[in-house]
């Protein structure tokens, strides 16, 4: 029988037969990367997954783009005038801006790809209820009339929340949002090469020769000049953890996205390896909860659970006990303006697993069947599902847990059908920190129902909160409105927290300038 080394060998070998590069490829200064996750989908606004979102920041590009400091900074935007109090905005494309067809980028591309945008971003819900009207000028400028004066336009429009206001060609903006885009063409630093695409094994991408990056500034998280040093990226999804450590190791790979914990020592050990923090801010996890499906529809049954979630065990399981990387999460993340622990009672303090069960049988838990979805090809994901799943098993719940692929968890997710029609109750996963920020650009934090992402909770206090903030006067109101819209949260159990965690990286030392914040492929160089 083969061993690990022997099957990793065998794997290369029938990856480079499947996606053999051209000469050109061979001569090229390449970069090789496994993600952390398969690429399951190409289209960014259809599918909010991180993985998406970092194949998004390849190949579009934004008006702008936020700073380390939140700062909205202009990326494909030479600049914006405001006039009739802020009510109007017109935002001038920078010049020579193209496609990666050759076509180029045009005032009706940009309102398009924005108004598809709008349908499906929390903040891009809120910018479509206050524009009367977003036109086009002229092939260089877009307008937008606001009902009234919104601060968070710009921001919004540069945001580093999913999903993002990502530029395409106005053919493919057309696209009904909920409804996956058929071609990937942006104006960003790199172009994807569809011919070499192979789901689940492989993708490419190529330096795109007529990418203008913004003239001013340094790089800082989407913000900045993107310049490119590298003439092609190569993704290698490699869902074995030991065979992609051994790639990394060997000199095959340049660059291993999420290493599992117990595998960071063996990896920090090599002198041509640096193991270091992803990205600046922790991670949130949580359990995203179905509020369409009995029995986790009935508030009390989801408050029942809450006592014996034991935040701690959950990143346990990701980071090992390593304290220092371990950090309590509410609804915003640690570290944040936003954070703190108010209404997070519930979560804190000692576990206890026999108040849960006490509180299920008074809520009237009659052995429903609970589909817990676990991700097993992504080990983070497959570490939350099982903890998950003991919790469940631990609190006398019926579990039905199912195994499946990350890429088939995600499509399983639109489901609102009922459990015998293949729907779900609850799954697992975690978040970039910059996705949980402020309440605005909150993937999660909405209570809209079937317009919202998945799970649809509807809370009419928490969109009502929303609106508030939105519409505060000062920092002070946004704060006080903030903390009132987490206590909200974790009171309807639109889901439960479970902890946030520290994410390293795996990256050759020979490897400089990465960008901190999120995985991007721009400013990085080898040295």
């Amino acid at each position: 029988m083969p061993n690990r080394r022997d099957l990793f060998r065998l794997g290369a070998a029938s990856a480079a037969a499947l996606h053999a590069p051209s000469v050109r490829a061979q001569q090229a200064r390449v970069l090789k990367f496994i993600p952390h996750s398969n690429l399951f989908t190409l289209d960014p606004i259809w599918n909010p997954a991180a993985v998406v979102r970092n194949h998004g920041f390849m190949v579009f590009d934004t008006l702008y783009g936020v700073d380390e400091t939140y700062q909205a900074r202009p990326q494909m935007a030479a600049g914006h005038v405001f006039e009739d109090g802020e009510r109007v905005c017109t935002i001038t494309l920078r010049e020579g801006l193209t496609f990666h067809d050759g076509s180029p980028v045009r005032g009706r591309d940009v309102v398009a790809s924005l108004q598809r945008w709008m349908r499906r971003a929390s903040v891009g819900q809120k910018l479509a209820e206050v524009t009367d009207e977003l036109t086009t000028v002229d092939d260089r400028r877009i307008r937008f009339q606001l009902k009234r004066r919104f601060p968070q336009l710009l921001r919004g429009l540069g945001q580093a929340s999913v999903p993002i206001p990502f530029i395409m060609p106005e053919r493919l903006a057309n696209t009904d949002p909920f409804q996956q885009v058929r071609e990937v063409v942006g104006s960003g630093p790199f172009r994807f090469i569809q011919n070499e695409f192979n789901p689940g094994g492989f993708a490419a991408y190529e330096r795109f020769a007529g990418y203008r990056p913004a003239e001013s500034g340094e790089p800082s998280l989407i913000a900045g000049p993107k310049r490119v040093h590298f003439d092609r990226v190569e993704w290698h999804i490699i869902p074995d953890a030991a065979t992609a450590a051994a790639a990394i190791q060997s000199g095959a790979m340049d660059w291993f996205e999420a290493p599992p914990t117990e595998l960071e020592p063996l990896l920090a050990r090599s002198r041509a390896i640096s193991v270091e923090s992803l990205e600046t801010l922790p991670r949130p996890a949580m359990m995203r909860i179905n509020q369409l499906n009995s029995p986790l529809s009935d508030v009390n049954i989801r408050r029942a659970i809450l006592p014996a979630v034991d935040q701690k065990a959950f990143m346990s399981a990701l980071v090992g006990d390593e304290p220092s990387r371990i950090l309590n999460f509410g609804v915003y993340t640690p570290g944040t303006p936003y954070a703190s622990e108010a209404g997070l009672e519930p979560l804190l303090g000692p576990r206890d697993v026999n108040r849960s069960k006490q509180m299920l049988r008074d809520a009237g838990y009659a052995n429903q069947p609970v589909r817990l979805l676990g991700a097993m090809d992504v080990a983070a994901q497959s570490a939350l599902a099982q903890v998950a799943a003991d919790l469940f098993r631990r609190v006398d719940m019926n579990l039905d847990f199912a195994a499946q692929d990350w890429g088939s968890l995600m499509q399983r997710t639109n489901n609102r059908e009922g459990l015998d029609r293949g729907g779900w109750s609850a799954y697992c996963t975690f978040f970039p920190g910059l996705e949980f920020t402020n309440p605005g650009a909150h993937l999660v934090l909405r209570g809209n129902g079937l317009r919202g992402a998945n799970g649809w909770p509807t809370s009419e206090r928490l969109e009502a909160l929303r609106e508030e903030w939105f519409q505060a006067p000062d920092a002070a109101a946004e704060m006080r409105i903030a903390t009132e819209m987490q206590r909200v949260a974790i009171d309807e159990v639109l889901f439960i927290p479970l902890g946030a965690y520290r994410a390293n990286t795996a990256i050759k030392k020979s490897l400089t300038g990465r960008v901190q914040g999120l995985p991007v492929f721009w400013n990085i160089r080898q040295a």
